[in-house]
């Protein structure tokens, strides 16, 4: 394998180096803009594309995946200072939502579960890209051609490893609010169960209570009409019969 200059370098150490390089390189990024000023630092954290940038933590508080507790809450100490409403008073809304990324990212970071899921994420997306890089120089060897691929500049690895990260963070981002809106319909459609089987129990005892206080009341009408039709009851009609007319006899 060459590097980007045709350079040939070792396989096995090109990829962790290169890592290691794109790490350093990030460092010296984290290292200049940690002395933005609190109008870029908001700038930073709610520029577009923010919703998603914000989702890896350590990207907000510009910081490495092996920052350890102490500087995780070094680092979250500087920024909330610098971007906490009370000293942006001429931006006190956009502060406030930058203010509110730093805080939960320091949340999450605190959270040492958490915390390893978003390193797991940063440590997938630097073995998709290592991968891809193995699949393109296969690709380019069955070619017959050299091979070098892009991702051989530090920089291009490093680009594609943060867009990568970033790609897999929103994944799961949108597989969590899938998941949440599906709890969230389920938990209503049985909420909305539960509520038309009280009223259906509440109907049927008032039903019940309305049947039991007009049974009496039915018994009596019932006998009431009976005893009505008694009296009403008509005897047999008589007719008068005309008297026998007997025949005289001729002697």
């Amino acid at each position: 394998m060459a590097t980007a200059g045709g350079e040939p370098v070792a396989q096995g150490g090109s990829r962790d180096d290169a890592f290691q390089t794109f790490y350093s390189e990030v460092k010296q990024i984290e290292k200049r803009d940690s002395v933005l000023t609190p109008k870029q630092q908001i700038e930073r954290l709610l520029r577009p594309g923010s919703s998603y940038f914000n989702l890896n933590p350590f990207e907000v508080l510009q910081l490495d995946p092996e920052a350890t507790d102490e500087e995780v809450k070094k680092r979250f100490r500087q920024l909330s200072i610098l971007v906490h409403p009370d000293k942006n008073q001429d931006d006190p809304d956009r502060a406030q939502k930058a203010f509110e990324a730093v805080d939960k990212a320091y949340k999450l970071l605190l959270d040492q579960e958490q915390k390893k899921r978003a390193v797991d994420v940063i440590h997938a997306g630097k073995e998709y890209i290592e991968h891809m890089m193995v699949q393109k120089r296969k690709q380019l060897k069955k070619e017959g051609k050299p091979q070098i691929v892009e991702e051989d500049d530090p920089e291009m690895f490093r680009q594609a490893v943060y867009k990568q990260t970033m790609k897999l963070f929103a994944e799961l981002e949108i597989k969590r609010k899938e998941r949440e809106a599906k709890e969230m319909h389920e938990r209503k459609r049985q909420r909305e169960e539960e509520i038309e089987t009280a009223e259906k129990a509440k109907r049927d005892r008032e039903w019940q209570k309305n049947f039991e206080e007009s049974r009496d009341g039915r018994v009596d009408s019932w006998r009431s009409f009976q005893g009505k039709g008694k009296k009403k009851e008509k005897k047999p009609r008589t007719f008068l019969k005309p008297p026998k007319v007997k025949m005289e006899q001729r002697e």
